[in-house]
C-alpha cells in the first residue's frame, strides 16, 4: 500500500537553508534557543502527522545506517522507527563489535564503508569523542547516539522537548537530576542544554557519582543557581522536574563499588506525596530499581511519554539534516 504524503509537509521540500542541512549532530553545544525552537516546531508537526496518518514519504529513497557498537533498545529502535515513518530505509547494524571490529577494522573505515550505501549515519560507540572522529572521516552526516560517558545530544533534545510539552515552559523551572551524574551522558547533555535557559539546577547523587567538576564550572560560568545534595527527600518538594537516572553497572570497574551505590535512590509513591501537584518525573530508561512500578500510575510520571517524544525529535532531526524540514 502506497504511503500518503502529509499535507503539512507540502512546504517542507528541499530546505537547504534551515541551519541543519548536511550537518553532523555531535554535541548539544551546536544548539542555541533559535535552533531548539526550530527542531521542536518540526517535532510537533511530526507528532501530528503520525497521529493523523501514521507515515509520510518525506524521506523516500533515503537510507539510514544505524551503527551501534553498544547494546541499545530505545535509541536504536526510535531512530529506525523515525526513518521508516518518514518513508526511508534502514541498515540496522547492532552487532558491529562481533563483526568488523573482530576483524580489526577501524571506526573510520567502517564509517567510510557504510556511507557508500547510506545517506546518513547514526553512531553509538563506547568511547568519548568517537562521534567526532567518525564525522571527521565521513562525507555523509553523522548523528551522535551516545559516545561513552561523553554526550547523548538527541536524548537531551527529547528530554528538553518533553519538559516544554509537559509543563509548557522551561524558563523559571527548578530541575533536579538524581542518580549517576558522573557517568550519565544524558545528564551531561541535558545540563548543557538547560544552561541556555533561566533555570535552577539541583544535583542529587552519592559522593562517588557527583557531576564532573568541568560541568559544575560550566554551570557556574552561566551564572545559574545550583545546589548539590545526597538525599533526594531534601529537594523533592521544591522541584518542577525530577530527572532520575540509573546507576550504570557497565561504567564501573569495581563491582563492589557498584553494589554499594546501585540502590541509593528509589522514587516511590510515598516520596512523591511530598512533591508538587504540578511536576513531572522523567527517566531516560532503562530503569532498574530507581523508580518503583507503582509510580507508573501517577499522572506526573512522564517517562513513557518522554520515550514517545524521542521518535518525533529524531524524525525532526533526520528530516532537517536531509533537507526535508
Amino acid at each position: 500500500m502506497a504511503m500518503v504524503r502529509a499535507p503539512i509537509f507540502a512546504q517542507l521540500m528541499a530546505n537547504t537553508n534551515n541551519g541543519f542541512y548536511q550537518q553532523d549532530i555531535i554535541s548539544v553545544r551546536q544548539f542555541d534557543r533559535v535552533k531548539l525552537d526550530y527542531i521542536f516546531g518540526v517535532a510537533e508537526e511530526m507528532r501530528h502527522m503520525v497521529q493523523q496518518i501514521g507515515s509520510a514519504d518525506l524521506l523516500r529513497g533515503r537510507v539510514l545506517a544505524n551503527l551501534f557498537y553498544e547494546p541499545s533498545t530505545r535509541t536504536s529502535s526510535s531512530f529506525m522507527a523515525a526513518m521508516q515513518r518518514l518513508g526511508g530505509s534502514v541498515i540496522p547494524i547492532n552487532e558491529v563489535r562481533y563483526s568488523s571490529v573482530t576483524k580489526g577494522e577501524s571506526l573510520p573505515d567502517t564509517v567510510r564503508t557504510l556511507e557508500c550505501y547510506a545517506d546518513i549515519i547514526v553512531l553509538r560507540h563506547p568511547e568519548v569523542g568517537s562521534a567526532q572522529i567518525a564525522a571527521d572521516y565521513a562525507s555523509k552526516p553523522v548523528i551522535n547516539a551516545g559516545d561513552g560517558t561523553g554526550e547523548h545530544p538527541t536524548q537531551a533534545l527529547l528530554d528538553l522537548f518533553t519538559i516544554q510539552e509537559e509543563i509548557g515552559r522551561i524558563d523559571g523551572l527548578k530541575v533536579a537530576m538524581v542518580g549517576d551524574l558522573k557517568y550519565g551522558r544524558t545528564v551531561h547533555s541535558l545540563t548543557r542544554l538547560l544552561s541556555l535557559f533561566d533555570v535552577a539546577l539541583v544535583f542529587v547523587s552519592p559522593e562517588v557519582l557527583r557531576l564532573p567538576r568541568e560541568l559544575v564550572d560550566e554551570v557556574k560560568a552561566k551564572g545559574l543557581p545550583f545546589s548539590e545534595h545526597e538525599d533526594v527527600a531534601e529537594v523533592v518538594a521544591d522541584v518542577d522536574v525530577l530527572y532520575v537516572t540509573r546507576v550504570q553497572r557497565e561504567r564501573f570497574e569495581d563491582e563492589s563499588l557498584y553494589e554499594k551505590v546501585k540502590d541509593c535512590y528509589v522514587i516511590t509513591p510515598e516520596l512523591l506525596k511530598r512533591a508538587k501537584e504540578r511536576m513531572i518525573v522523567m527517566h531516560p530508561l532503562p530503569r532498574v530499581n530507581e523508580i518503583s512500578y507503582e509510580v507508573d500510575r501517577d499522572p506526573r510520571a512522564a517517562y513513557f511519554r518522554q520515550m514517545a517524544n524521542g521518535m518525533y525529535i529524531r524524525m525532526a532531526l533526520l528530516a532537517a539534516v536531509l533537507g526535508r524540514a
